[in-house]
Formats: C-alpha cells, structure tokens, sequence
C-alpha cells in the first residue's frame, strides 16, 4: 500500500488537466497513487488519462452527471491511502511536493494539516506572484485569526491531511459549489492539532475564470452564510476561538461585503435573483451582531462600498457601470 493519494476530482479538463496529472506523474517521491473522479467528461479528458497506462492511476468514473459538491463528496466514500491531499484540475505540483510533504509529516508527526507555499498563475501559466508568507507552525486559534485577518492565501489545493481524519468529518462539507467549503474543512481540522507549513513553494495554483468568479451571486451569500454559522459553533464551543472571533470577524465580514457589492455591480439586475447592494450590507449588519454583538458595524464607512451602493441605488448609473465595464476590463473599485 502506498502512503499518499492525490485526489482529482475533474470534468471536461481540457488541456489543463494534463499538464496537472503530467505533474503529478513526475514527482520524485513516488509512493503515491493518483485517484481520479471523472464526472462524465465529454471532451476526451477520461479517455486521455486511461491512454497513460499508468498503474498509479485509479479511476472512479460517474455513471451519470454530478454537481460539483456531488463529485468532491464521492472522495469520503472511495479507498484512499493513509495521507491524501486534493487537487483542482488546472493546478500543477512542483516536482518535490510529495517529498518536501513527506519531509513535514517526518519531522512533525502529530500535525493535524500539512500545507507548502505555493504561487500564482495566470490561464496561460504565466508567473503572478507567490502567496502570502506563512507561519511554520499555526494551532487552531491562530490559523484562523490569520484567515479571518486575510493576512493568508487560502486555496483548495496543496494541503495534506490524515485519510481518517477527512473521514471522521464526513469529508469536505457540501458547501454550494464548494465556496468556502475548503476553509470549514481545514479548521476543523486544526481543532484537533496545528498546522505546519514548509517555507518551500510546492505547487502552482491558476487564476482565471474559477469556480469563484462565476459562482452566483446567490450561491456565494450562501455559502458565506453557512461559514458565519459555522463560526458561531466555534465561538460557542471554545472560549479561545471566541476571543479570535469577536476580536477579528468584523474585518472579515468588511472583505465579504465589499466583494459581494462589487460582484453585484457587475451582474444585470435581471439576473441577481434579488440580490442587491443594499441586501449584502444588511446581511453584513446580520453576521457582525451575530458573531461580534456590534450593532454598530458600519459596511458604509468604507469607501468603495460605499460607491458601489451609490452606483446601483440608479438605474442609470447601473447601465452607465455596466457598459463601462464592458470597454474597460481592469478592476474600477478596488
């Protein structure tokens, strides 16, 4: 039996996902195998990976279409090895991943959560940047003050974990299209142990047009709804977490609302199921009092958000943004 499984869950991966399971193929450590879930491919992805002959390669293919949460939740019911880490289909490992993984898991043996720095990319591979530093060692508490304070990159790929860890936790929680999800996932986690972070970058992850970024606007407020619950149990289970919570929520909900207002702005009202600039610093106002007891958050002291509430109380200052948007690509409110 091998010690690792990386995990794939993909649909229609095009050329990324070749250049990822490419990646994966060339690590140096090779005590590992590769656990495809193949969501009905239509474009030869499937096909191109059984083509590899690989004996490392373990392919669970659907039988019908899943949604996204559906595929990622077939990882808590398919075999696994003792450490697994997931992959998205357009991320690419760096040839020393595994071992530099390995090297953590060696040297500190009780973590709960392994996880490397990592860089950016763009659509065409192109460097963007590398992620925020990261402390080596982080329990509970601290790793979540350090998302809470967005003083971290947190993405879905890269981290290591315990197969009968996922597995006690019923696998990643089935969040609408996995927003969020990943963050729910690694603290709690972290409440059972720390995390420990290696200096090395370990993988590249890719920007583009994600999950994230055409998610509806509906299905982020969602999702981001949940996770605010999900930190009143934290606060309500452990005087530690409440202290971080009540003393740094309040700057993370400022980040949501201005990224929901923004992502509003740039959604016809037609299509905004009722969403609207004003219902998001409502739902702000909601979570602060919920989490922090402050019934004097105020979205509006910043200033873009206040902007963005300026421009869609209109319906002409909407239109005028929306065709403006449309000659002028770069971010307008930052």
């Amino acid at each position: 039996m091998k010690k690792f499984s990386i995990i794939l869950p993909v649909k229609n991966g095009g050329e990324y996902v070749k250049e990822c399971v490419k990646s994966i193929l060339s690590q140096t450590l090779n005590d590992f195998n590769l656990l495809v879930l193949d969501n009905c491919s239509t474009d030869g992805t499937l096909q191109w990976i059984q083509s590899l002959n690989d004996e490392r390669i373990i392919i669970y293919s659907s039988t019908t279409p899943l949604s996204i949460e559906e595929n990622w939740g077939r990882i808590f019911i398919i075999q696994k090895n003792e450490y697994i880490t997931l992959i998205g289909h357009d991320d690419i490992l760096k040839p020393d991943y595994l071992k530099v993984m390995n090297d953590l898991i060696n040297e500190f043996s009780d973590a709960a959560l392994y996880q490397t720095h990592f860089a950016y990319i763009d659509s065409k591979g192109k460097n963007i940047r590398s992620c925020k530093p990261m402390k080596e060692i982080e329990n509970g508490p601290e790793f979540l003050q350090s998302i809470l304070q967005n003083r971290i990159d947190i993405v879905g790929t890269g981290f290591m974990m315990r197969s009968k860890d996922y597995d006690k936790l019923c696998g990643i929680p089935l969040y609408p299209n996995l927003l969020f999800a990943d963050f729910e996932l690694w603290l709690n986690l972290t409440t059972k142990n720390y995390k420990v972070t290696s200096p090395a970058e370990g993988f590249y992850f890719r920007l583009h047009q994600s999950t994230t970024s055409v998610s509806s606007d509906v299905k982020y407020q969602l999702a981001f709804e949940r996770f605010i619950y999900f930190l009143e149990t934290l606060k309500l289970k452990d005087t530690t977490y409440q202290k971080v919570i009540v003393e740094n929520a309040d700057k993370f909900i400022m980040f949501y609302c201005k990224s929901l207002s923004h992502r509003i702005l740039r959604t016809p009202k037609e299509k905004r199921e009722d969403l609207s600039v004003n219902s998001v610093l409502q739902k702000g106002k909601e979570y602060s009092n919920l989490l922090t007891s402050n019934k004097n958050f105020n979205p509006l002291s910043n200033s873009t958000i206040l902007l963005a509430r300026m421009v869609d109380s209109n319906t002409i200052t909407r239109k005028v943004f929306l065709l403006f948007k449309k000659i002028y690509g770069k971010p307008v409110l930052k």
